[in-house]
């Protein structure tokens, strides 16, 4: 069933949060400023109207997806907070005090399901949205537009062969388990066993014995898979795509292509972006676009399959345009763009410090501040949860992208309601320091001056 909005009765010993926080306060400020009913109309059409309980209230998991990847938390620590800060739960819309969690955390993973990333798309749109309103992204912010690519590593471990052919056996074993499948042996103990001598092994360099034990852990998962295919002929859908998987870890040589790197999430890829800290990143690329102008992230797009950055150009472009409804007019990217097969009207700029002398000084300018994309895809890492993502599946690495762009604007749009009082109370704290000076300068009339 659709959700219910959430209602409190009145009570006489409880104080509403309106009354009790502080109205000045960016989240406050911030909670008032979102279109909240928007989102009930564009979701409601995700629920049946009879079958199944109530849902949780939509502003209630809209808000704690904000909050998370605002302030960096997993889907249980997000709760834990929400218990604790009145903000929080202002925020997500409830009129009093929550002493108890209003939902499990995985209510959020099957919320997540049940929008797919096109619904979050529609979150997305909505933070855009709040700054148009609020005056603080114009049309003129299009004018000059940066485009990069990134990498969203996934949370798997590094894909060593003997790690892979141990994991790859143990999920087959547990598959045939849940089906009744009798093994001739399941090889649990010898595998753990050999995949804890082959680690010892290549720590002592002494190579030749640990890649004797990388093969009896190949032997392992292929004895293992045969047997599942003599005993089950007809496998279901579930167990012919782990098959599929196991077939092809156990016959994948290092120099093939499409490689398999993780047994539960074969959607990851193999990227090298050139860093010398890290050579190669396991995940799926990202494509970002911010204005040059105050940085604000205007279009954000999953890649899968490791696409070359210049064929990502038009895909990235037509996003700005759906997220913000104009069109950028200039787009800045760097040299991994040459050779790009964008045909439109936006103008591509592509950066060549080599022969900068040539260009005017205003463009010289726009050719520098390309760069300030980076320090942007440094804080989506560290600061909203792109640095690993833990969500399933393709589908969560567009879910968890577009997520992480959403927190990054909301921390502007908390830093723009909060940025004014900073600069009061450092203006304050000047004309008091001046009164120690000049004792003939009332204060109070300063800041009537100011007002």
């Amino acid at each position: 069933m659709k959700p219910k909005i959430p209602y409190e009765e009145p009570d006489l010993y409880r104080t509403n949060l309106n009354q009790i926080l502080n109205h000045t306060h960016p989240l406050f400020k911030l909670a008032n400023q979102i279109d909240w009913l928007e989102f009930e109309k564009e979701f409601g059409k995700t629920y049946d109207e009879k079958n199944g309980r109530p849902g949780c209230p939509t502003r209630l998991m809209v808000g704690l997806h904000y909050l998370k990847h605002t302030f960096n938390e997993s889907d249980e620590s997000v709760l834990e907070r929400f218990i604790e800060n009145p903000y929080w739960q202002y925020f997500c819309g409830f009129e009093y005090f929550q002493h108890h969690l209003p939902i499990d955390s995985s209510s959020l993973t099957r919320f997540r399901k049940r929008l797919g990333s096109g619904g979050f798309e529609k979150l997305f749109e909505q933070v855009l949205d709040t700054a148009k309103r609020g005056g603080h992204i114009t049309e003129s912010h299009l004018n000059k537009v940066n485009i990069d690519t990134t990498v969203q590593e996934k949370a798997i471990a590094f894909p060593t062969d003997a790690r892979l052919y141990h994991k790859m056996r143990a999920t087959l074993v547990q598959a045939a388990e849940a089906r009744d499948i009798q093994l001739r042996q399941n090889y649990k103990r010898v595998s753990k066993k050999a995949l804890a001598k082959q680690a010892r092994y290549s720590h002592a360099k002494q190579l030749k014995r640990a890649r004797k034990e990388t093969r009896k852990l190949k032997t392992m998962l292929g004895c293992v898979y045969r047997d599942i295919l003599r005993k089950n002929n007809a496998p279901d859908e579930e167990l012919a795509e782990l098959l599929k998987r196991a077939k092809q870890i156990h016959t994948q040589k290092k120099d093939d292509k499409n490689k398999l790197y993780s047994a539960h999430a074969p959607e990851v890829e193999c990227i090298s972006k050139g860093k010398a800290h890290k050579r190669y990143e396991f995940g799926c690329k990202v494509s970002l676009a911010t204005t040059s102008r105050d940085n604000w992230i205007v279009g954000v797009q999953a890649l899968h399959g490791n696409p070359y950055d210049g064929h990502t150009l038009s895909g990235c472009i037509s996003k700005i345009k759906q997220f913000c409804g104009w069109q950028p007019k200039e787009v800045y990217v760097d040299r991994g763009y040459r050779g790009h097969n964008y045909q439109g009207d936006t103008q591509i700029h592509l950066v060549d410090f080599q022969h900068m002398k040539r260009k005017t000084r205003a463009m010289r300018y726009w050719f520098k501040r390309r760069a300030a994309i980076e320090p942007v895809i440094g804080h989506l890492k560290s600061d909203n949860r792109m640095s690993k993502n833990y969500l399933k599946g393709e589908q969560g690495d567009d879910i968890n992208a577009i997520l992480c762009a959403c927190g990054y604007n909301l921390r502007k749009l908390l830093a723009v309601f909060f940025l004014p009082k900073i600069i009061f109370i450092k203006v304050f704290k000047f004309v008091d320091q001046l009164s120690l000076v000049f004792r003939w300068m009332p204060k109070n009339l300063f800041i009537l001056s100011l007002n």
